[in-house]
């Protein structure tokens, strides 16, 4: 069975990631891609009151166990486009470690902090400021696949420049690059 392909964008709350994922399930080549979204894993977990000091390792273990679905729909040869936030590095040393085997192509989503910040108010759905803290977090491995502005471009066009990128690479016999280099980034700077 053949291994799924995934799209996987990071950007900060609010960039647009899950309209570009929508986007790109209209027009992605091949058996019907998936939607996995970070933000429907932590809205699947009961609304039962927890203490201040159990949050962090209940986020910390949904987001494992996201990445842990994301390694077994593609294992299962289901081609992915994930949405998530590398707003800890922890959360991309995890994805790399997880997802060692598939073909991942990484997506950097960006938008500008003013049109973040205007979304956010007018979602209303997000702390004021999320996007604010995450925006110099989420990129700060600095390397991608593919890159899009949100800001400037529609979720359409950043799907389409997103689908030419992926089509050009299978196109070339080429697989993306961004997850190995991180992988080899991350092992030369291991302690040994």
């Amino acid at each position: 069975m053949r291994h799924g392909r995934i799209v996987l964008l990071n950007g900060t709350s609010s960039s647009g990631k899950s309209s570009i994922a929508r986007e790109l399930l209209t027009i992605l080549d091949g058996d019907p891609w998936f939607h996995l979204a970070v933000d429907g894993f932590g809205a699947m977990r009961a609304t039962k009151e927890v203490t201040p000091e159990a949050v962090d390792g209940i986020l910390k273990r949904t987001r494992m166990g996201f990445h842990r679905a994301v390694a077994g729909m593609a294992a299962a040869g289901n081609d992915l486009v994930v949405d998530h936030v590398f707003s800890e590095p922890w959360r991309l040393d995890d994805c790399l470690t997880v997802l060692a085997d598939a073909e991942v192509h990484l997506v950097g989503v960006h938008c500008a902090l003013p049109e973040l910040e205007r979304r956010e108010r007018a979602r209303g759905d997000r702390p004021p400021g999320l996007a604010a803290y995450q925006y110099e977090r989420v990129h700060a491995h600095g390397l991608y696949d593919i890159e899009c502005d949100s800001g400037t471009a529609s979720a359409r066009t950043c799907a389409e420049h997103i689908k030419a990128q992926v089509d050009a690479c299978i196109a070339r016999g080429e697989a993306p690059t961004a997850f190995r280099l991180l992988r080899e980034r991350r092992t030369a700077v291991a302690p040994r």
